[in-house]
């Protein structure tokens, strides 16, 4: 009864996260993950204590920008789930981690459990190594700013005591109305799809409810599941993601496995005629991004090569790049009622909304509660942007590496072009601005590299880097455009030379793709915060 579900936040907080569309942001938007978050990435993670602040001042020190209003749009947020904790914090009036210990692992008998990221010295030698991949060298142990939203270590043991609790409306930990509460508040996105309940969701398998919750960082992939009616569930962890992150696939298979050998389930699909069918299929077509992004910092020029595609195949049915099988093979998808497919010969559901006849967002069904996709706008869709990247990188490594080239042919045989003084000082800076534009636009995706396969790079060391990357990237790449024009200019005014013209038009487009890149995907800008 201290907190009220749909009150502003900020009535608990001693800091303010500001509205949204004039949309306050409640503990219900943020227990169901639509508060409106973009991902945040630094100083989440790191192997190292020190870098490890108090929930208050991980939650002070970087504000996610909002990018959906509250409400409106399911976008899994560690961000929020730990802002959650941190009202648990101010309105108990103790620390998360000890109200946790006091009021949950206690009480559950949850002797070898722990969120708090110095392990007990009882619990050091039980810690289990994670590794990327089962064949290589073990890692070392993961420490999570955010902890309430994945820092949580505990044994099989201990899981089961926690999930025995919830299976027995609450046990010990829960009020059998609050338990309810918990598990039946369900906030759908887009019917018939999995919905999400208050910080479990929906994975419901053979008519029957089941909630759930899955965790994943780079070396550990956990998940469990609660069949509230039957008062069974079964959770599963890993200590490797496998190749090609194989662990989520394993988890579901064990899930369905295990579903239909105890819990067997006749589906009553329908059919959509074969011609409405071809056309919703078409209607589907194109590229999408997850609802669940990275939207303000230069981080999202991951986009580039990670949006999602929607495409045909040669029957006509949906090709759904993110939902392969086990092996790898694409879904199969029948339409089963209007812009309602299921994966033929399985229980996964794909579903759209559509408003005045376009396809706003889609879902399936393992990630609906929490995450959808949703058409990407013209104006940053890979679908264009990668093949102009690497067809403009290409024109400007060939500007770069023809110019000494030319040059020393042009000394072999003696010979120089009929060029001006401004002409030849115009090549000049173009071939050079050339090479330094694909140094710097080469520079990025290595930057971003080291920043994300270290979780020592999050927190700061790699500043300077990304403070000249910014100071460098405007200054070259405006150059660039500026000297491609002036290039342009000079030669269509100048002597005639059909390859020479079609070049320096080659010139001016592969410029103006890289600044367009550059100010959509944030390469351009100030600050360093990710």
């Amino acid at each position: 009864g201290k907190i009220d579900l749909d009150k502003d936040i900020n009535a608990y907080l001693d800091f303010k996260i500001p509205p949204y569309d004039g949309k306050p942001v409640t503990m219900r938007n943020l227990m169901t993950h639509t508060a409106g978050f973009d991902e945040v990435q630094r100083g989440l993670n790191s192997y190292d204590l020190k870098d490890i602040p108090t929930l208050a001042v991980a939650m002070k020190r970087q504000v996610p920008a909002r990018i959906y209003a509250p409400g409106s749009t399911p976008a899994y947020s560690n961000y929020g789930t730990a802002l959650a904790a941190y009202i648990v914090e101010r309105v108990s009036g103790i620390s998360f981690y000890d109200y946790v210990e006091q009021r949950i692992f206690t009480p559950a008998g949850m002797t070898h459990s722990t969120m708090r990221a110095q392990l007990p010295a009882r619990l050091e030698p039980l810690l289990a190594k994670g590794y990327t991949l089962g064949s290589g060298k073990p890692g070392r142990p993961e420490l999570n700013s955010f902890a309430p939203a994945g820092g949580l270590a505990a044994s099989g043991a201990d899981l089961g005591r926690f999930m025995i609790a919830h299976l027995d409306n609450g046990g010990p930990l829960l009020k059998p109305e609050t338990a309810h509460l918990m598990h039946d508040s369900i906030t759908r996105a887009i019917p018939p799809l999995n919905g999400m309940a208050l910080g479990f969701y929906e994975q419901n398998i053979n008519g029957r409810k089941v909630i759930s919750h899955a965790g994943d960082s780079i070396e550990f992939h956990s998940q469990m599941w609660l069949f509230p009616a039957e008062k069974v569930g079964i959770y599963m962890s890993m200590n490797a993601a496998g190749s090609n992150k194989v662990s989520g696939a394993i988890r579901s298979q064990l899930f369905e496995g295990f579903a239909d050998r105890y819990f067997p389930g006749v589906q009553h699909d329908g059919r959509v005629d074969a011609a409405t069918a071809r056309e919703h299929a078409r209607m589907m077509v194109g590229t999408y991004n997850k609802t669940r992004r990275i939207e303000a910092s230069f981080l999202k020029a991951a986009e580039v090569v990670g949006q999602y595609k929607v495409t045909l195949d040669a029957e006509g049915g949906l090709v759904f790049s993110a939902a392969q099988e086990v092996g790898g093979a694409p879904r199969k998808w029948v339409e089963i009622a209007p812009f309602v497919w299921r994966e033929a010969g399985g229980k996964m559901r794909l579903a759209a909304k559509v408003e005045n006849g376009r396809v706003v967002r889609f879902g399936i069904d393992s990630s609906s509660p929490f995450m959808l996709f949703e058409p990407v706008p013209w104006y940053s869709s890979s679908a264009w942007l990668t093949p102009a990247l690497c067809a403009s990188l290409a024109a400007l490594v060939l500007t770069a590496l023809f110019w000494p080239i030319a040059a020393l042919v042009r000394r072999h045989y003696g010979a120089r072009p009929e060029r001006g003084v401004a002409e030849w000082r115009a090549y000049r800076l173009t071939r050079a601005l050339a090479g330094l534009a694909v140094a710097v636009m080469i520079a990025w995706p290595m930057f971003a590299a080291s920043l994300t396969s270290d979780f020592s790079s999050l927190n700061g060391e790699l500043d300077g880097t990304l403070i000249a990357l910014r100071i460098a990237t405007p200054l070259i790449l405006f150059a660039l455009l500026g000297a491609t024009a002036w290039n342009l200019w000079l030669v269509w005014k100048g002597a005639p030379g059909k390859f020479r013209r079609i070049w320096s038009v080659v010139l001016v487009m592969s410029a103006t793709v890289l600044l367009w890149i550059a100010l959509v995907f944030h390469l351009i800008g100030w600050g360093t915060a990710f």
